[in-house]
């Protein structure tokens, strides 16, 4: 998917393991199929689930951060009523694999899917049950840090346009950018920014039985505009069950128009990027695109 992407094998795995968590030598690695563009997933014994970086450094900035996205699970796992990855590890690099990663518990279930939900106006409730609590956790003073989603959904103008300009054999760009141009502007009525997931992909949320369980890649969680997290309105909800999921988090017009173009800008960026490499997540983005115009 990415020109500098990296593949690890599973030999390479187990040998970073039993060296650095001597403990867990000899459970069997196997990796885990995934629509992910982020990590490598592989599956440690029963319980463990490890992360590797598709994109891997030695840098400290990248340890940094794969702390703060397990610090982030366990603010998390205070708040939400649903699970979220647990922690269990930070590996460093070794021979065969250039950067760290990490090792979590493994949560069973499956992405979300529309033939995966049983009653989805239930699914949508219980997600913005999930949203509110994300939303409500303290930030203890904290804004929005500058980088990633979460600020001035304008900053995203430039690259929305340069991502429209190239996707005219594969979506209706002029209708979205009519949306975009009535997303971009709309106002936020209330300033405070709370915590968000900020990516809120089909990916991301875990079901079981036909019900959320889940929802996990805490690596965007940050400080920043709660629209953000809307995005699941359109990248995977039909029209009922998004309305549904609006009247549960009792939005104004303004931040869902807001919502509307975080959903729009996160598509028409990656369809381009993954329509040859990544058939899931392009086929994402159209659902997205598609759902933005109605």
């Amino acid at each position: 998917m990415h020109a500098d992407q990296m593949d690890v094998s599973a030999d390479v795995v187990a040998a970073l393991v039993a060296e650095q968590f001597p403990r867990w030598r000899g459970l069997p690695v196997r990796p885990l199929r995934s629509a992910g563009t982020v990590n490598a997933l592989f599956r440690l014994g029963t319980e463990f689930v490890l992360r590797f970086p598709l994109r891997p450094s030695a840098d400290p900035a990248l340890r940094d951060e794969l702390r703060r996205e397990q610090e982030h699970a366990v603010l998390l796992a205070a708040h939400l009523p649903i699970a979220v990855p647990e922690p269990l590890g930070l590996g460093a690099p070794g021979d065969g694999y250039p950067g760290s990663w990490t090792a979590y518990r493994f949560i069973p279930g499956e992405t979300a899917r529309a033939d995966r939900i049983d009653d989805p106006d239930v699914f949508a409730r219980d997600l913005a049950a999930v949203v509110v609590a994300l939303h409500g956790i303290d930030t203890g003073g904290r804004s929005w840090p500058g980088f990633g989603r979460g600020g001035p959904l304008a900053d995203q103008d430039a690259g929305v346009r340069a991502a429209l300009a190239v996707s005219g054999e594969l979506t209706d760009t002029d209708a979205l950018a009519e949306v975009w141009d009535r997303c971009r502007n709309a106002r936020r009525n209330d300033p405070a920014d709370v915590w968000i997931h900020a990516d809120l992909m089909p990916g991301n949320l875990l079901v079981r039985d036909g019900r959320l369980v889940a929802v996990i890649d805490l690596e965007s969680v940050t400080v920043g505009d709660p629209a953000v997290d809307l995005m699941p309105a359109w990248n995977l909800l039909d029209l009922g069950p998004r309305e549904t999921y609006r009247r549960a988090l009792g939005v104004d017009d303004a931040t869902w128009e807001r919502g509307r173009g975080w959903a729009l800008e996160q598509a028409i960026n990656a369809l381009p990027y993954y329509v040859d490499t990544n058939p899931v997540m392009a086929g994402i983005a159209r659902h997205t695109l598609r759902a933005v115009l109605d």
